[in-house]
């Protein structure tokens, strides 16, 4: 089998998630009568120390719901110009909300308190109305940079100022805790929603858990069904997502540890011009030398290692649990023969 290093996405369920699946217990999650999937979401819930939570199907549909509660037709969201609500989501934001974007200019997908504070709308009948910040946590784009938290706290502040809601697009929000060493509940107090995948580094096949306020989610719940999201017995993939949080969250420090591995060896090779910063399982870097990247995927391919050219000088690999330490070995080795 090929040495797959093009998502975190692509994970199996391991032996022991797929006999938590198998036990679950189960019923009619869109009467509520789910226990795995009210586990789950109670489970979620407390860890970031929020009143209630939603089991989606995708992050997308998390992120696409929120932004729905969040926003009237004809609002402008505030994101940064890289963020996955804005170029990954088949222009949902428009689609699903009415809504438009102002996209910043971020540092590897981050954005600050006072870019935020010089973009929001007059009041002003010419203007659309700000009603939301989206920010992403690992940023995608960004190699998987961290947000930290008191810059955080800070665009909070704006938020609040000027009656903003403020969203948090936590696909790897679990790596960034496991990389900063903070907690899911410091998190929780600065965000009015929160969406976190369990399909990435977390090891489950599909779900993303959506966190708010009780009224939140009820609205929520709402918008699910509007978007076909409800599931009946969602529990056999529920199950799985509670296996992920009792057992998956501090092994993502090893992809992070394998990450660096790889970016290591990279560094040192001519055909390489800059790698971004490796904070946690992401690792982008840019060709130069005449090395085309859809060239170079496509020769690694050859070799055995899957991977994503992101641009035509960009390539980027992400480790995940199905990644060993002697498959890194092997991406090490066919990368120093370059």
């Amino acid at each position: 089998m090929p040495i797959d290093l093009r998502s975190d996405t692509v994970t199996r369920p391991t032996p022991a998630m797929l006999e938590a699946m198998m036990q679950a217990r189960v019923g009619d999650d869109v009467f509520g009568e789910d226990p795995s999937v009210n586990q789950l979401e109670s489970m979620a819930a407390r860890l970031f120390g929020m009143e209630a939570a939603l089991y989606c199907p995708t992050g997308t549909m998390s992120n696409q719901i929120a932004i729905k509660c969040h926003t009237q037709p004809g609002d402008e969201v505030i994101c940064e110009k890289n963020a996955h609500v804005y170029i990954y989501e088949g222009g949902g934001i428009a689609f699903n909300s009415g809504s438009q974007v102002r996209a910043l200019e971020g540092d590897r997908g981050r954005i600050t308190a006072e870019q935020v504070s010089m973009v929001i709308n007059p009041d002003d009948v010419h203007k659309a109305r700000t009603s939301l910040v989206a920010l992403e946590n690992t940023c995608n784009r960004g190699g998987g940079s961290c947000y930290d938290l008191e810059e955080v706290k800070k665009i909070q502040q704006v938020c609040s100022d000027n009656q903003l809601k403020l969203h948090l697009d936590g696909a790897r929000l679990f790596n960034a805790l496991v990389a900063t060493g903070r907690s899911a509940a410091e998190f929780g107090r600065v965000f009015d929603s929160i969406s976190v995948c369990l399909n990435k580094g977390m090891g489950c096949p599909i779900g993303s858990i959506l966190i708010g306020r009780t009224n939140f989610i009820r609205q929520a719940r709402r918008i699910r069904k509007v978007f076909g999201g409800g599931m009946r017995q969602a529990g056999f993939m529920a199950a799985a997502g509670v296996y992920a949080l009792e057992n998956n969250i501090d092994r993502l420090a090893q992809d992070h540890a394998h990450a660096r591995q790889i970016a290591a060896v990279l560094e040192k090779k001519g055909f390489v011009k800059s790698i971004m910063p490796v904070e946690t399982n992401i690792i982008i870097f840019e060709t130069e030398g005449g090395t085309c990247a859809k060239d170079l995927a496509q020769h690694l391919k050859e070799k055995g290692i899957l991977a994503i050219a992101i641009a035509a000088n960009q390539i980027r690999f992400v480790t995940h649990l199905d990644i060993t330490s002697e498959m890194v070995a092997k991406v090490i080795e066919v990368i120093e023969e370059l």
